[in-house]
């Protein structure tokens, strides 16, 4: 077989392959693959990973990685560490009403440790991370996949045998290299997943080591099995998904440990034989190993639903539509076909798409619905490879197929909505840990393949495109996760009727300022769901910045309508109706945002506007005040201040205002310039000087600037300097409002010296 390649160490396995030869059949026999060492076979795999996802590694911030590490106040050194273990996620606290409950303390440890090394938040730093795990856990699968297919076997000093190298290497490969993984490497948020991965299958190698093979039968360490019941939280901590392994386990130890046969059980305990402990379960201490796995995983759930709070995540709708279905049926019908979607995606990963909520997938209704042959392809493979697991006389069959779709399906269960409602329709990056399974099936598939084929040479190839055809979609998926743009434009052509899509594009193209094109994706997210109101409020935004305020307000009123407690909505209604002259009716919309989020400094910002339109000053300087209590940085509220003070004759208040803001806010150039007006008033020229001056150094093409600080010296007699800057003023903005005139005053009076001097 020309994919046979011999080394030194190849006698080795054949002599161990031969002496295991009596125990079971070896998967390896009839499989046309690459023979290599476990060195080799673990870097080829870590290359080839590496290879899939490395051009994401100068990629951006994207999705929501905003909210999980730019908006992430648990990032930051200020923040204490203590609070990571009572916040979510999205460092919400979990006791909030508004929390989703995910769970993931260590997860946000290392993003807030990537975030001190960078010195800030710059992403190489973080995809670098997820590069490393990802390649990490694909090596780690070589020897998991070894396990699981050539089963647990030890030499008599001891030592693991790879018993299925060939085996091993291709469903490493496979899971190294499928492209449903790119969310989980090439997105950032995707850490929590591969940290789970990482743990979880260190949970399962330490629950392997606890068993050891000598002339007496099977011993087992305690230590070990603890060792991996706590690597099973650590995995849980990571990503809710890790509890799992502590299941997996206990299926392996029957299966494998105690080579039980399940339907053989199931029948002496319906027909309550007394020779159930021949069937190895109290001999060879399965009975108490489950029982620490199911303490040990109790005890944990029972930890989280502590700290998390007995109130279940709140979802809407949007996020997950067939879990708000009426009918009992219907909830059944979608919740399966969107496990058929999942395991096409794990067959097919070609259609791949951000986000599949919003009328991506739209619900069934009736058996009537073609996509009802899904669900039937879907339990007709399951109920079949089930069928196959539980009744076939080979046990090494049994064995593999049971260990697949277990590591398909029990992984997969808190992601099913069986227990409690999750928040998406089909999300890839929680098809990280099962396809494990899928890779197990597919590779006993392959091997039942080459046993049967006649030209095994061009199954092998076949194989070998599959797996460079997954490489390329590998690389090409990453590139379109690199920037928002890409990965948003091409969800377009996946789910065109998701008007999350649209709305994100809108986003992206309105934040880049191509207002035109934004405003189209926008119009066509609310046509797509009526009831959007975030791509209401966007699309009021842009309306009103465009002066087409008539529109805007409606847009805004009807998001209020269908979202009361919509607090940037009646924010942004104040504003416009605030811009129609309607002024009370602005206050009552400020107020009601302010009521439903009572630490909202921009609205205390747009009302202390509103009440300066409105000659209430001391109502507007309060509102500022308010504003930059709540946000000591807000630059425009401190301005604000300054400037009616100032404007009111208050020197002295604008004045210790302006000191005040520019001690929290030392490199603001705005506050120096209006800082440096007041000071110059006062006749502090020297200092309203060197504040003009620092505030032209940073912001040099400032024409206000340049005017300012030549009126300071037009007053202080400084003619010359004054001439100057009004010159560059000029230059700068030639219709520059009052400095020509004060320029030409200057011109006559210099021109008046001149006759006098002469």
């Amino acid at each position: 077989q020309i994919f046979n390649q011999h080394n030194a160490e190849a006698p080795n396995l054949e002599q161990a392959f031969h002496r295991m030869a009596h125990m079971e059949p070896n998967l390896d026999h009839d499989v046309s693959w690459f023979l290599l060492p476990s060195c080799w076979a673990k870097m080829v795999v870590a290359l080839i990973s590496f290879l899939c996802f490395a051009n994401s590694y100068d990629g951006d911030f994207v999705f929501d990685d905003s909210e999980a590490i730019i908006n992430n106040k648990d990032l930051r050194a200020e923040t204490p560490l203590g609070d990571l273990w009572y916040h979510d996620f999205w460092g919400s606290k979990l006791s909030s009403n508004t929390s989703h409950k995910s769970y993931r303390p260590l997860t946000v440890l290392t993003f807030r440790i990537n975030y001190l090394f960078a010195g800030g938040f710059y992403p190489v730093g973080f995809h670098v991370i997820n590069i490393i795990l990802h390649c990490t856990i694909s090596v780690l699968m070589v020897d998991v996949f070894s396990i699981l297919l050539g089963g647990l076997q030890f030499s008599n000093k001891g030592r693991r045998l790879n018993l299925a190298p060939k085996s091993s290497l291709l469903a490493a490969l496979l899971f190294a290299v499928h492209p449903v993984h790119t969310e989980c490497v090439a997105g950032i948020v995707g850490r929590a997943d591969l940290l789970c991965a990482l743990f979880f299958l260190l949970s399962f190698l330490g629950y392997c080591k606890a068993f050891r093979e000598n002339k007496e039968g099977h011993t087992f360490s305690i230590f070990w099995v603890l060792v991996s019941v706590i690597l099973g939280a650590i995995a849980m901590l990571c990503k809710e998904q890790g509890i799992t392994i502590l299941g997996l386990n206990a299926v392996f130890d029957a299966l494998v440990v105690n080579k039980i046969n399940l339907l053989e059980l199931i029948r002496k305990l319906l027909y309550k034989d007394k020779s159930l402990e021949s069937a190895g379960l109290l001999r060879k201490g399965l009975l108490f190993r489950i029982t620490l796995l199911m303490c040990g995983g109790a005890g944990i759930l029972y930890i989280r639903w502590r700290i998390m709070g007995t109130g279940p995540p709140a979802f809407t709708e949007v996020d997950n539509p067939a879990s708000f279905a009426d009918s009992l049926f219907i909830r059944a019908i979608n919740y399966n076909y969107y496990y058929s979607l999942n395991a096409w995606l794990l067959l097919c990963p070609w259609w791949l798409c951000f986000d599949w909520s919003m009328g991506c997938i739209p619900l069934i209704k009736s058996v009537s619905d073609w996509r009802i042959i899904a669900l039937a392809a879907l339990w007709f493979c399951l109920i079949g490879l089930i069928c196959q697991a539980l009744c076939s006389e080979d046990s090494h069959k049994r064995r593999i197929l049971t260990l697949g779709l277990g590591f398909l399906i029990i992984p997969f269960l808190p992601a099913s909505n069986l227990f409690f409602r999750v928040g998406f329709v089909i999300a890839e990056r929680v098809i990280y840990l099962p396809s494990i399974g899928y890779c197990i099936l597919f590779t006993y598939g392959f091997s039942l393949l080459s046993k049967q084929a006649k030209k095994k040479k061009i199954l092998a190839v076949a194989v070998l495109g599959i797996l460079l055809i997954n490489v390329m979609r590998c690389v090409l998926r990453s590139s379109q996760w690199r920037s928002e743009e890409q990965l948003f434009r091409s969800a377009l052509s996946v789910c065109p009727l998701n008007a999350k899509v649209h709305y994100n594009v809108g986003k992206n193209l309105a934040d880049k300022g191509n207002q035109s094109a934004a405003i189209k994706y926008y119009r066509e997210a609310v046509r797509l769901n009526p009831k959007y109101v975030h791509a209401m409020n966007n699309l009021g935004n842009i309306l009103k910045e465009r002066n087409e305020l008539h529109e805007a307000e409606e847009l805004l009123s009807l998001a209020v309508q269908i979202q009361p407690d919509f607090a940037a909505a009646w924010m942004n209604l104040g504003i416009v109706q605030n811009s129609l002259r309607r002024f009370e009716e602005a206050e009552q919309s400020y107020w009601t945002a302010i009521k439903h989020r009572k630490k909202y400094p921009d609205c205390y910002y747009n009302l202390g506007r509103l009440y300066a339109d409105l000659n209430r000053h001391i109502d507007a300087l309060n509102a500022w005040r308010n504003a930059t209590v709540l946000k000591p940085e807000h630059s425009l509220a401190w301005n604000n201040m300054i400037i009616l003070l100032d404007n009111t004759g208050n020197l002295a208040q604008a004045e210790a205002v302006g000191r005040e803001a520019l001690e929290l806010i030392p490199n603001d150039h705005s506050l120096m310039f209006s800082l440096a007006n007041v000071l110059g008033k006062s006749q502090k020229y020297k200092e309203s000087e060197a504040l003009f001056l620092k505030a032209i150094k940073a912001n040099p093409n400032a024409a206000s600037y340049h005017g300012n600080l030549a009126v300071l010296y037009h007053r202080w007699g400084n003619l010359d300097l004054a001439k100057k800057h009004y010159e560059v003023s000029l230059k700068l903005d030639p219709m520059a409002p009052g400095t020509k005139e004060n320029y030409n005053l200057l011109r006559r009076k210099l021109e008046q010296l001149q006759k006098k001097g002469g």
